[in-house]
Order: structure tokens, then sequence, then C-alpha cells
């Protein structure tokens, strides 16, 4: 039964400094999780946090969720997103991920604008004549 109990550990005649010695690999690995995780991870929250007391009415967002809007109005909580033309969400202002670049969403806007015109036009048409072809089915009749 030797080999489960190393002879010099069974014989209790070691040294007293074993004790601290098992504490360096913990704190060892106390300091390495310091510097990897909780570190930059204060260091984000800190931006976030800046980022968000420093926002202002006009400024254009994205949030956590991914909706994108400029800024119409701020309280202490909340503020007023306009994600579309005529269309205001009440977002928590933690909720504010990034700061974009002024005119960022004006541009997407303005191509999903013209898209959805287009679209518009193309079923006026399709509507325009299947209204004819439904005059001249009735005219037949």
């Amino acid at each position: 039964m030797d080999f489960f109990i190393s002879n010099a550990m069974a014989d209790g005649g070691g040294s007293g400094g074993a004790g601290w010695e098992g504490l360096i690999p913990l704190i060892l690995l106390f300091v390495i999780f310091y510097f990897l995780l909780i570190r930059p991870q204060q260091k984000k929250v800190k931006e976030h946090r800046k980022l968000v007391s420093e926002v202002q009415k006009g400024d254009e967002i994205i949030t956590y969720g991914g909706i994108g809007g400029k800024i119409r109005d701020l309280d202490e909580a909340f503020c007023d997103l306009e994600i579309a033309p005529n269309v205001v969400v009440k977002v928590d202002r933690q909720n504010i991920a990034r700061l974009l670049p002024k005119g960022t969403l004006k541009g997407t806007a303005a191509r999903v604008d013209n898209k959805n015109t287009k679209k518009d036009e193309d079923d006026a048409e399709i509507d325009s004549e299947s209204t004819e072809k439904t005059e001249k089915t009735e005219k037949q009749n």
C-alpha cells in the first residue's frame, strides 16, 4: 500500500512551509484572471457609462437589440429614438450599444425610401392593369 502515500509525506518530517507553497498557484491564478477577465470588463463598463452619459439629442445610435435611429428626446433613464419617419420608440439608455457618425442612417433611409417608392409605383401599375382586366371582363359579360 505504499504506492498511495509517498514515503516522505507519510514520514511526517516535511518542512513547515509546504502550506504556503500550495497557495502560490491559487494566487497566480487570481492574478491571471484579474488581468485577462476582470480588468478588461471594468474598462468596457467604464467606457459604456461614459458613452451613455454623453449622448445628446440628434445623435445617431445603435442599440444592443440592433435598432438604429436618431435620438429625439432624452431623460435620466430613457431616450426617444426615431427609427423611421414619424416612428418613435422609447429605449432604455443602458441599451445604447454605440454612437454612429452623423448622417450614417440618413443615407440608409434614403435608399430604402427610393426602393419603396419604386416598389409602390410598380404595385400601382399592377393594380391598374388588374382593374383594367376586370373592367374588360365585366363588359364582355
